[in-house]
């Protein structure tokens, strides 16, 4: 959530003197948005003052805006998109937030947490304040400790005044700042938030991901916590919060814009669905060698370590967290270890049970969900090995965990999950595979066995990608329903729950996720004449299979009066005399159909909230990534 781009240019210095500030802002901001807003701002340094404009709403608003009332020209902007969090999304709580008379102008990712005491101590000595927010805050603050302990920056200037005011500061917060008596500086500050800079020739850039100013670099820089950066048209000089240097880790980001970019659908989220044959298979490239056996390179934990391990913790939320629920059914399997799922915001508080034979698994697209930070800080703290499963390079939790495995779905735009869920499923199977292979758990044949299971994956999404004209109609003649319940047994349960998920994301209907064997247990009661209900069902081959079980459930809900609609294998003609609508996925081991069970989902709730109107890439309350807790 909160999207940040911050510049500084030197027109004479640049190879490409043909953008300004803000025009590197505004581009910024317009790849951010599918982090998730309600409110955008800019302010750039021109002609020894700050100009500013912000407008609640979509980017559009303040595109309007500065048409009717345009800024000065400038080498040195910031810019924010903001999800509210203090006071309602409005045009005064919008960043930038103004202080010292206006020269200086401050945005802001996350919460500060003792906002009211300062605020308080703020006001005693008279400084007034335009809006609800913590942010204004933070900025009255600092332009207080830049005018008068500073005596306006003459003692250490702005880099100065920031890192005297974090160490006032509690909470989780980016802070970036310019102020128009230092017209050719950005300063900023991280601690628990997302945060990147950017390094071009003659410009720097910083950004809340890369995708902030991929236009112009694809050099970067990782930022440690708690640190602070002063950019300027030619220098990055990094220190912590008391002043002392620090040196940040340079990367290149190996995806290029376009990849960002629609490729001809009508949302973000149509082509991410589309992308999902080549990010699972991006995501399995190279991890095995010729003898077939697994070798991730970023898991880099003794492996002595790994042996011992007795537990094994999955931590996630939302999407993830159902990812982790696959991961469990496959690591237990494999690896004959107990695997507990966990939401990360519910772990710590409740005084779990950690050690140093316990590995905690994080999921987490952006690297950067709050909740799941501090539950695998909490974890490390406790003893405990940490692996991450994340698919940003160089976000926040690979950072601060014992062992990366990075998914390689591409940059993930739409809000609502899609490639993402299916490259964490593929990534929790490699790692699960990984250590059974290094615990002696099945033998490298059974290996071979499983991932060239795996490798025929993508062409089988492909083939129901192509082959869904007859759900796309269905989920549009749907679109007035205003209740769809899903079940599934054993890996398809997860499935259930994510395809409900889907549905509450995008098209804002009631919509519910169940494991088909609680049916009788209280769920079968919400069943009425025309309720539809999709059965995820389970494959009927293999021994123990739960196939005749789940046959079971659908004739007792359409007994019931329901609308079945069903998710097969194909061959599986048993369901058909039960099922309104028969959905066939291809043929493939139980453990992987996860990945083909999910994609029919995913484009019923596209299609559904397409046919409603509604934004899918960027639903009503929602950010991609959630950074406050």
């Amino acid at each position: 959530m909160c999207g940040i781009v911050g510049y500084v240019g030197n027109a004479s210095g640049r190879a490409n003197a043909t953008h300004g500030a803000l025009d590197v802002v505004l581009e910024g901001l317009r790849r951010l948005e599918y982090r998730g807003y309600d409110s955008a701002g800019v302010a750039v340094v021109a002609e020894g003052s700050i100009s500013s404009r912000k407008k609640s709403g979509k980017l559009s608003n303040l595109l309007d805006e500065l048409e009717e009332h345009p800024l000065p020209g400038s080498l040195t902007g910031i810019g924010h998109t903001r999800w509210a969090t203090h006071g309602g999304p409005t045009d005064r709580n919008a960043h930038p937030h103004l202080a010292d008379g206006g020269k200086l102008a401050v945005i802001h990712n996350g919460i500060i947490e003792n906002f009211a005491e300062l605020k308080q101590e703020l006001l005693a000595k008279g400084v007034e304040f335009a809006s609800e927010t913590d942010t204004e805050v933070a900025a009255a603050l600092l332009g207080d400790i830049f005018r008068n302990k500073l005596k306006g920056g003459a003692d250490g200037g702005l880099t100065k005044a920031m890192q005297l005011a974090c160490q006032r500061l509690e909470g989780a917060f980016t802070l970036l700042a310019v102020h128009a008596d230092q017209p050719d500086v950005v300063v900023a500050a991280r601690r628990n938030s997302p945060l990147v800079v950017g390094l071009g020739e003659g410009e720097n850039f910083l950004g809340s991901d890369v995708s902030g100013f991929i236009d112009y670099t694809r050099k970067a820089v990782e930022l440690g916590q708690d640190q602070i950066v002063t950019i300027t048209s030619d220098s990055v000089d990094i220190t912590d919060f008391f002043g002392a240097p620090a040196v940040g880790k340079e990367y290149t980001v190996d995806w290029d814009p376009a990849s960002a970019e629609k490729g001809g659908y009508a949302s973000f989220m149509e082509k991410e669905i589309h992308d999902q044959p080549d990010a699972v298979a991006q995501t399995l490239l190279g991890r095995s060698d010729a003898r077939g056996h697994l070798i991730l390179d970023e898991l880099r934990i003794d492996p002595q370590l790994l042996k011992q391990v007795d537990k094994i913790i999955v931590l996630a939320c939302g999407t993830a967290a159902y990812a982790g629920l696959v991961a469990k059914y496959a690591i237990e399997n494999w690896c004959r270890i107990p695997t507990e799922v966990e939401l990360a915001h519910e772990f710590r508080y409740r005084d779990p049970i950690v050690n140093s034979k316990t590995l905690v698994v994080s999921i987490s697209q952006s690297g950067e969900t709050m909740d799941t930070l501090m539950a695998v800080r909490y974890a490390r703290e406790q003893g405990a090995l940490t692996v991450s499963i994340c698919n940003t390079n160089g976000s926040t939790i690979p950072r601060e965990s014992d062992a990366v495995l990075y998914t390689h779905a591409g940059p993930e735009i739409a809000v609502a999950s899609t490639k993402a869920f299916l490259a964490q499923i593929t990534a929790a199977y490699l790692f699960g595979l990984y250590l059974a292979q290094l615990r002696g758990n099945i033998f490298t044949g059974q290996i071979k066995d499983v991932l060239a299971d795996l490798n025929k994956i993508p062409a089988k999404i492909q083939k129901i990608l192509d082959s869904s004209t007859e759900l796309r109609e269905l989920a549009r003649s749907m679109k007035d329903e205003k209740s769809v319940l899903f079940l599934g047994r054993h890996v398809g349960y997860p499935v259930a729950l994510e395809g409900a998920l889907k549905l509450k994301e995008i098209a804002y209907i009631h919509a519910e996720g169940f494991a088909a064997g609680e049916l009788k247990h209280g769920p079968i009661a919400l069943i009425e004449e025309g309720q539809p209900v999709f059965v995820v069902v389970p494959s009927p081959r293999g021994r123990d299979s739960l196939h005749s079980k789940v046959v079971s459930n659908i004739q007792e809900i359409r007994a019931r009066g329901a609308r079945t609609l069903v998710i097969a294998e194909e061959g599986d003609e048993a369901v058909r005399d039960y099922a309104e609508h028969v959905f066939y996925v291809p043929e493939t081991p139980t453990l992987l159909m996860p990945l083909l069970t999910t994609v029919p989902l995913q484009l019923f709730a596209l299609e559904l909230a397409s046919g409603k109107g509604y934004d899918v890439d960027q639903p009503r309350n929602l950010a991609k990534s959630v950074t406050v807790e």
